[in-house]
């Protein structure tokens, strides 16, 4: 049996899953399985500043909000139907109706998100209009529930004819 040559190029593979009720990362290279922890996935994000903000006593009396799901994977035919219906490519995850008719918004990344290009093109879009975008990157649900939180209690302390 021949040795492989020192050019020879072992391939790399990725997966991400579940073990243990974490989501982890296997990758393996040169026959060696490492495992580390995944990113948690922006939905879940969204969902836990959502959960957090609407148990805030505040909600629904001070201010009201809306999650978009313009991220969502679709097929052609659904692709077609959000786009005649309004959905805009990196529209921000959660905006926030304040008192006043002021607007802000929130864009979700896990600690190793970045805004793609529509996004940085629709927030730029939108700061240009008067409102607030802020991009929220959290390590945990907890941490983005919390910066939420933390922005909208902001948000709403501020006086009424400063910008939000």
């Amino acid at each position: 049996m021949s040795k492989p040559s020192a050019n020879t190029r072992t391939k790399r593979t990725v997966q991400t899953t579940t073990l243990n009720g974490q989501r982890v990362r296997l990758v393996t290279s040169n026959g060696k399985v490492t495992v580390t922890q995944a990113p948690v996935l922006e939905w879940r994000l969204q969902a836990a500043q959502i959960k957090a903000l609407r148990a805030m006593p505040e909600y629904g009396r001070q201010f009201l909000l809306a999650g978009g799901m313009e991220a969502g994977k679709r097929g052609p035919r659904a692709q077609v139907e959000a786009r005649a219906t309004g959905m805009t490519a990196g529209h921000p995850d959660l905006t926030i109706f304040l008192p006043g008719g002021k607007v802000a918004m929130i864009e979700n990344k896990n600690a190793e998100g970045r805004l793609r290009p529509e996004q940085k093109t629709r927030h730029a879009e939108l700061a240009a209009i008067g409102h607030t975008v802020v991009v929220v990157k959290a390590a945990t649900e907890a941490e983005a529930a919390e910066r939420a939180v933390s922005l909208v209690r902001g948000w709403l302390a501020a006086p009424s004819t400063a910008a939000v």
